[in-house]
Parts: structure tokens; C-alpha cells; sequence
């Protein structure tokens, strides 16, 4: 069962239909939406300020998610899959973005809609990822738009596909 955990007088909530790993970690000031799931070993650690998470959005394996006290606060939108292995610290996802696997988005970063942060990438703080965008490297940079409709069918697909993944385990768990 998942560590979720109450501090400050914070209680996280868990949005309808969302699967949390066996080994998952959500402490304080977390809001998670409808339809998302929260993999293995993953932490979402609202202990110094906010963390919000909108609906179908999964946060795969190794993920780190957590921000600055009284400086920054996460906000992830609808339809956003985050690889393994990503940092997310007081940074926000727009709707529909992707964060592959090993990613780092810093402090006051805007991943703006449908955008893909490739794997490996840091994007600084303060950077403006302009949505449709592919920014890949160390420091990530600019790479090319993205196709608006080929990058919503990709995201989507994999959303729907962690929703299935999800229900593999409430099954085995009957």
C-alpha cells in the first residue's frame, strides 16, 4: 500500500480511479486528479509548498516531485505522462506535455502545451518551453516544433496505455 502521509496539517487527495504503487510516496500538499497513476518508488513530496496534478496524467517509476518553500509550487496539467526516473521541482507542466525518462525541470520552468522534454534533458529555471515545442540537452534547448495533432495522439496513446498498465494490478489485488 502507499505511503500517504499528512504533514504540516496537510493531507494529500487522491483524485477517482487513480492508482497509486504499492511502494509510492505522497506526502502534504498534494492535489491528484481522475484517472492518473503514481508508479514504483515514485515520490510526490508536498511538505514545503504545493503540488497539483490534473487529471490522466501518469508519473512513472523513480519520479521526484517536489519544490521550493514559500518560493515555487508544481502544477501539472490534464494528459501529461512523466517518464522514469524524471525530477520535477517547482516547475509547470501544461496540458499534454511529455517528460521523458531522466528529465529535470527546475524552479519556475514552463513546460507549455504539448511539448516533449526529451530524455536526459535539464531544462533551468526560469526556462519558457513555447508550447509544441521538442527541447532536448544539458542545458535543453530548443530542437523543432512538434506536429500539434501527431504530438496529442502520442500522449494520449500513452495516457491510455497507463491506464491499462493500472488495471493489471487492481486486478492481480481482487
Amino acid at each position: 500500500m502507499a505511503l500517504i502521509k499528512s504533514v504540516r496539517g496537510f493531507t494529500p487527495k487522491i483524485g477517482e480511479n487513480t492508482f497509486l504503487a504499492d511502494n509510492a510516496t505522497v506526502i502534504g500538499d498534494v492535489i491528484i486528479g481522475n484517472h492518473c497513476s503514481v508508479w514504483f518508488n515514485a515520490v510526490l513530496r508536498g511538505d514545503v509548498n504545493s503540488i497539483r496534478i490534473g487529471n490522466r496524467v501518469n508519473i512513472q517509476d523513480g519520479t521526484v516531485i517536489h519544490t521550493l518553500y514559500e518560493k515555487s509550487v508544481t502544477e501539472i496539467g490534464d494528459d501529461v505522462s512523466i517518464g522514469h526516473n524524471v525530477v520535477i521541482h517547482g516547475a509547470k507542466i501544461e496540458d499534454g506535455a511529455l517528460i521523458g525518462m531522466g528529465a529535470i525541470v527546475l524552479d519556475h520552468a514552463i513546460i507549455g502545451e504539448g511539448s516533449i522534454i526529451a530524455a536526459g534533458a535539464v531544462v533551468l529555471s526560469n526556462t519558457i518551453v513555447e508550447p509544441g515545442s521538442i527541447y532536448a540537452g544539458v542545458p535543453a534547448k530548443f530542437v523543432k516544433k512538434v506536429d500539434a495533432e501527431q504530438s496529442k495522439e502520442m500522449n494520449q496513446k500513452i495516457a491510455r496505455n497507463y491506464l491499462m498498465y493500472s488495471e493489471w494490478y487492481k486486478e492481480e489485488n481482487k
